[in-house]
């Protein structure tokens, strides 16, 4: 039995999520919480395994991601689902760096936040599909090896190297972004020596390895 608390300060919603959840066999509501520090005290005194926030809730440092952060600090063996109207990458963002292992909409389908439940309770992380896409994708230039560590390229470096894998000369590449041929040749040689290559079909190979290119414009 997946134990369960839900913290929500509108209370029909709190209470008809209650009802829909204690038709599931395998879980139950154990605990509810009109806000992020009722929410804290009930993981503290019930162990729940999951406990399921809104974001907007009253009170000071009360809100859901606050709540996520210290239940995460306090209770790490309570996964956090944060069950909100936020379709948005920056409150995602803060959830995710907050410690919440779920982050599930209020307008998915039942049967999802369900499975999210689960899949938290057993260990593994719940995005919302339509966020996730955009996450992933974040992350991913955010790590991108052609722009982390002390040799990391410029955003204008990875365009002209992202324009040479296409296939573009010095002078279309130069036209393209409104510079000198010779501005584009310097800025060549910087990326060769940042990527260690000493030619461009290197390099170019180089942009299509990390995903660079996605064809020709």
């Amino acid at each position: 039995m997946i134990r369960v608390i839900i913290a929500d300060d509108h209370t029909i919603f709190r209470q008809g999520l209650k009802e829909l959840l204690s038709t599931v066999p395998d879980i139950q509501v154990i605990g509810e919480a009109p806000d992020g520090r009722t929410a804290r005290t009930l993981v503290s005194r019930l162990k729940p395994d999951v406990a399921i926030l809104d974001i907007e809730m009253p009170g000071e440092r009360a809100d859901g991601i606050s709540a996520a952060e210290a239940i995460a600090a306090e209770a790490p063996n309570t996964p956090v689902i944060i069950l909100t109207m936020h379709a948005d990458q920056d409150h995602l963002d803060r959830a995710v760096k907050a410690g919440v292992r779920g982050y599930i909409l209020k307008s998915a389908g039942f049967s999802e936040l369900v499975m999210a439940i689960r899949t938290v309770a057993e260990g593994g992380s719940a995005i919302d599909t339509k966020l996730m896409t955009g996450l992933l994708r974040r992350y991913r230039e955010r790590y991108n090896p052609l722009t982390s560590g002390p040799n990391g390229l410029t955003a204008r470096e990875v365009e002209v190297l992202r324009l040479l894998a296409l296939g573009y000369s010095n002078k279309e590449i130069a036209r393209k972004l409104g510079v000198s041929a010779s501005t584009v040749k310097n800025r060549l040689s910087v990326i060769f020596q940042k990527l260690g290559v000493s030619d461009r079909v290197t390099a170019a190979l180089v942009a299509h390895g990390v995903g660079l290119v996605r064809g020709k414009e």
